[in-house]
């Protein structure tokens, strides 16, 4: 397929929008008469005309069909969309600025290795937005490699992960919260669950969910296995997803392994049954910027520095 080159010209019409052309087209999206529209905008019906033809004339096409109704026509709609999108943005841009201005943040953007951690990041979000509501926390789930370049393209305040030599990077803090292990998790009512002893070998004869390859979870699982005779086991399902894993291992006897923390949650919830089963999985911690982190940024680390007591409480109880 051919490039297309970037032309210029075929933007300009978009260059000479202003804001109020926006927001006078979105408030004649709700009204159903170009009448309806100037009352609610104080203008006169041949201004509201005007202003309309002016901004057709920018954009090349019609964008509102006249009738008893005024209706968008298709790329009216594709304008309609352009303006609910800038308008927000630049919304929620005006309320992050004040927020800053005042030595605050409005969101928080978190990215979290989803093995493991929907145990430890949930108890930290509620314990911190308890204390500050305003604050957003947006959550990119990944593996590590990855989330470690968002952080460093700035695209990430903070990473929570098992923690590797990747962690030392230069311009990064790291902080090590808790250590976990690797827990085989079956579904309650599981074969395996009324043996008096479970051993990895016993396994070996069930299919097998597992983490993605090149993670240190599967690097441990893959270890584990091979040490009691493994070698040949293949997974059936490859997936970070915890949702995947807990609804499958419902509908079968599959075999799968998440952190030991996310076990004895699950396990709580009567959604798995975790059995005696563990490895080594690694420290958990988070990773930020060195000499960049936001007050914010500090709370919700101090937050995450509470939920990791608890997980370590519950692991003793």
């Amino acid at each position: 397929m051919e490039a297309h080159s970037f032309d210029a010209t075929s933007t300009a019409w978009a260059r000479s929008l202003k804001m109020r052309h926006l927001e006078y087209f979105l408030v004649l999206d709700s009204s159903a008469t170009l009448s309806e529209a100037a009352q609610k905008l104080h203008m006169t019906q041949s201004a509201i005309s005007h202003w309309l033809n002016e901004l057709e004339a920018m954009a090349g096409m019609k964008l509102v069909q006249r009738g008893r109704r005024a209706r968008l026509t298709p790329a009216g709609q594709a304008l309609r969309q352009l303006a609910v999108r800038v308008l927000g943005d630049v919304a929620r841009t005006h309320t992050e600025l004040e927020l800053l201005s005042a030595g605050s943040a409005s969101s928080i953007r978190v990215g979290s290795v989803t093995a493991g951690l929907a145990y430890l990041l949930p108890r930290a979000i509620c314990a911190f937005q308890a204390r500050h509501p305003d604050v957003s926390i947006h959550i990119t789930e990944a593996v590590f490699a990855q989330l470690l370049a968002q952080l460093e393209a700035r695209d990430l305040d903070i990473v929570v992960g098992v923690m590797d030599a990747r962690a030392h990077a230069p311009g990064l803090r790291h902080e090590v919260l808790f250590e976990d292990r690797t827990v085989a998790i079956v579904r309650p009512g599981h074969p395996l669950c009324t043996r008096p002893a479970v051993g990895w070998s016993d396994l070996l004869d069930y299919r097998w969910i597992m983490p993605a390859g090149q993670t240190m979870m599967r690097s441990q699982l893959d270890r584990v296995l091979l040490e009691h005779g493994g070698a040949g086991v293949l997974p059936a399902i490859e997936t970070a997803s915890v949702v995947t894993v807990e609804s499958v291992l419902r509908r079968t006897d599959y075999v799968a392994v998440c952190s030991a923390s996310l076990g004895r949650h699950l396990h709580q919830l009567g959604l798995v049954h975790a059995l005696p089963l563990s490895t080594g999985f690694g420290p958990v911690g988070a990773v930020y910027r060195e000499g960049e982190a936001q007050p914010r940024v500090v709370e919700f680390l101090q937050a995450l520095r509470a939920s990791a007591l608890r997980v370590d409480d519950d692991a003793e109880a």
